[in-house]
């Protein structure tokens, strides 16, 4: 999950702009959209096969936040990067919740549980947003309402391998934790004063998260015994791949897009993304396509769906 900023997040449940004609290159982006924020978590859980989880989602995201920043600087001019000392704790904050509270704990869960069921469980995101919405006094409609139902069946559904041994039950519950972490903090976004550039928000975000992951990797002991010698070749390549292509390719084409293609189109990545997923982790990590994932997948891609459609109309 090295997906979207918190301030991203929120606006796939905000409404959509005037219809816009679609062009390749806005078909091209959100085909990087699709399959590189969708391969993140077999890149995960590559990268955890030898590299300890909080040391290497923190070394993932100060970098890509570093690089970012050096790119919005270059391009921008240092000017971009000033921020006020409420818009900098904001998005520390912001940036908290997701990094290490969201993509953190989904790291820590793929050390035990498959790549595809971390992505479904995951998806579920949208629907507890409707529900910090409904907490907020908004009245997202019957149609997201009936999505969160969706979800949450889904959700018990996919639960259940965990609950019949096949996986970890600490696994699954992690990744339930990261999912309400991330929706928190994309919500969070929207309610509190966010720098006003997003390259350089999202750029204090992976920093100030991927500093409380080394933290955390630190507290944890991940650094007793640390050998990089031990650590695969394609860790080290799936590693370089999230900060490269997860963490700065796709997110500057997601940011283009928002300026760019209906915000209805770009909103349905976030029912494409679990589906690539669990493709990817089946055909490259052979992981298991069992009936409760299959099935809770499904009804929560469809209450995703639901969702989306339902505010795209609003």
């Amino acid at each position: 999950m090295t997906r979207t900023t918190g301030q991203q997040s929120a606006a796939i449940l905000r409404s959509s702009p005037p219809a816009r004609r679609i062009s390749g290159p806005v078909w091209a982006a959100l085909a990087i959209v699709y399959v590189v924020w969708g391969s993140t978590y077999l890149g995960i859980r590559i990268v955890v096969e030898t590299m300890p989880a909080f040391l290497s989602a923190g070394v993932r995201f100060v970098l890509a936040g570093l690089l970012l920043a050096g790119i919005v600087a270059w391009r921008q001019g240092t000017a971009a990067l000033k921020v006020t000392r409420a818009q900098l704790a904001a998005a520390a904050l912001v940036g908290l919740l997701l990094v290490l509270g969201g993509n953190g704990l989904v790291v820590l869960a793929e050390t035990s549980i498959p790549s595809g069921l971390a992505a479904l469980l995951i998806a579920v995101v949208p629907a507890w947003v409707v529900l910090l919405r409904t907490g907020f006094g908004e009245r997202p409609g019957l149609g997201a309402y009936a999505g969160v139902l969706l979800g949450f069946a889904g959700l018990a559904v996919l639960t259940l391998p965990g609950l019949s041994g096949d996986v970890r039950i600490g696994g699954v519950l992690t990744v339930v934790v990261a999912a309400l972490l991330w929706s928190v903090g994309s919500f969070s976004s929207s309610k509190i004063p966010m720098p006003k550039n997003p390259f350089a928000a999202s750029a204090y975000e992976m920093i100030a998260g991927g500093l409380g992951c080394l933290l955390v990797g630190l507290i944890r002991g991940e650094q007793s015994g640390l050998d990089l010698g031990a650590f695969s070749a394609r860790s080290w390549i799936a590693l370089a791949y999230l900060v490269v292509f997860g963490s700065l390719i796709a997110f500057t084409a997601y940011a283009w897009l928002l300026q760019t293609a209906p915000l209805s189109l770009v909103a349905t990545y976030a029912y494409v993304n679990p589906v690539v997923a669990v493709l990817l982790g089946w055909l490259i990590l052979n992981e298991q396509l069992s009936w409760p994932i299959a099935v809770g997948g499904a009804v929560v891609v469809a209450g995703v769906f639901l969702i989306v459609s339902t505010e795209r109309r609003t």
